[in-house]
């Protein structure tokens, strides 16, 4: 088996826009800006939630507007492996294939069930493909875990299976 994943970052939010995600502010360069500095989230602070995290779950919209390229490309830099949510912007979603950051989409019932489990807790969420072609999300909260069956497209489950992605291993 198969599995790509890691600490998760859960951001109870639609619509975050990629000006939400990352932009540079004035006076600043792209080394110095971090992802999510600009995301208004109750309770949020990207100095503190953000480092580590290599998994993002997330609700509707995710990634709209513009500079996807750069959006994407820092998420990868931050070490973003994973991104875990019910609709994502298409255009942003084929940016992030290409720099194999794994999408998986889901239902709004099963996202809400994840937030409802395990926001609140320190999470490890992994995408595990078996032998056979079947694919699920795993989440782990100490001795609570829960999984969640999808199918993983075809392009992820290649790149899975080769070692395409870093941390991404055997189990």
């Amino acid at each position: 088996m198969k599995q790509c994943g890691g600490s998760t970052l859960f951001l109870d939010k639609t619509n975050i826009t990629t000006e939400e995600i990352f932009s540079i502010p004035e006076g600043k360069t792209e080394k110095e800006a971090k992802i999510f500095d600009n995301l208004d989230l109750t309770g949020f602070e990207s100095k503190r939630d953000v480092p580590g995290k290599k998994v993002i779950v997330s609700r509707d919209n995710f990634g709209i507007g513009e500079n996807q390229e750069s959006v994407a490309k820092a998420l990868k830099a931050a070490g973003i492996l994973t991104i875990v949510v019910s609709t994502i912007d298409g255009e942003f979603k084929k940016i992030l294939k290409n720099k194999n950051i794994v999408v998986v989409d889901l239902d709004k019932k099963t996202i809400e069930d994840m937030f409802k489990t395990f926001s609140e807790k320190d999470t490890d969420c992994f995408v595990l493909l078996s032998e056979d072609g079947t694919s699920k999300i795993k989440l782990i909260s100490g001795s609570l875990s829960k999984s969640y069956t999808f199918n993983l497209e075809e392009f992820y489950k290649k790149l899975l299976q080769e070692g395409g992605l870093t941390s991404c291993k055997n189990v």
